[in-house]
């Protein structure tokens, strides 16, 4: 598996974005299970499904970037306006960053690009699931890790790793969309839906006072690279649990609404978490 992403590590980004949308419409219409949940989930969110067509091809370039971004030659990054001044910002105000963003765009290519700009200021920590499959554990382990970019996983030792970090004016990242675990989150809407909603981000807000930072990273077209946009969070989060989750998804859908073509629509958002222990 590693030889296999170190080869696809060295094709240029526009063929892996063309072969990764071939991909994509191959899944969406190979699987009807996965169709019925990509176009539930965009209706969901109220937008006609012509609206996250896009999306579609946009997933297959997700997996198929991935390689590249894992362990090939950097790739070219764009910062939108103001984002730079932003992070700059937030890391001047001495308690910790906490970046924020759904599964949407090049989200592997945000805290890369961050660890570039700022990592030799403050690193940034970032939180992953270890691969229920041995062969791809290793990988995923060891693959984002790079000069001033660690992981954390979805241990209890890695919540004390993220909480250190934030503590010590770091940044950490993390995907607030993702379903945890059974008993380490809440139910709170989601594009008017109750979804499992993980605790984790807005107890670390909490907790350490660190500034929240909404990024997406925008995929450019035809393999030009990609583009890192980042918002405040405007909003002083509740103290209580579940209106906390419930702000942060609606910060969540704001992002994903501003380009619902990019946005993982076939995740299962809105499945009952599994028991597992933290």
């Amino acid at each position: 598996m590693i030889l296999l992403f170190r080869f696809l590590s060295r094709w240029p980004l526009l063929v892996l974005h063309g072969l990764g949308w071939l991909l994509g419409w191959l899944v969406f219409c190979a699987s009807p299970t996965y169709r019925r949940r990509f176009i539930a989930n965009i209706r969901q969110a109220g937008l006609n499904w012509r609206q996250g067509l896009a999306a579609i091809g946009q997933t297959g370039c997700m997996v198929m970037e991935t390689p590249r971004l894992w362990f090939g030659r950097p790739v070219r990054v764009q910062w939108a306006e103001g984002a730079e001044r932003l992070v700059q910002q937030a890391l001047d105000a001495g308690k910790g960053i906490l970046i924020l963003t759904p599964h949407l765009g090049c989200f592997e290519m945000i805290p890369q690009e961050y660890a570039k700009r700022f990592g030799a200021v403050q690193p940034i920590t970032v939180l992953y699931r270890p691969s229920r499959q041995p062969y791809l554990r290793e990988v995923v382990a060891t693959a984002r890790q790079r000069e001033h970019l660690l992981t954390a996983p979805t241990t209890l030792a890695g919540v004390k790793q993220m909480l250190k970090a934030l503590r010590a004016g770091q940044c950490v990242g993390l995907l607030p969309d993702q379903v945890p675990p059974a008993g380490l989150g809440v139910w709170a809407p989601f594009f008017g839906r109750e979804a499992y909603t993980m605790t984790l981000s807005a107890r670390l807000a909490q907790q350490t006072g660190a500034s929240i930072v909404l990024v997406r990273g925008e995929r450019l077209s035809w393999g030009r690279g990609y583009r890192f946009h980042a918002l405040p969070m405007r909003q002083q989060l509740p103290d209580e649990l579940v209106a906390a989750a419930a702000m942060i998804n609606q910060a969540m859908e704001q992002l994903i609404l501003s380009s619902p073509g990019q946005y993982l629509w076939g995740y299962s958002r809105y499945k009952q978490p599994r028991k597992e222990s933290v």
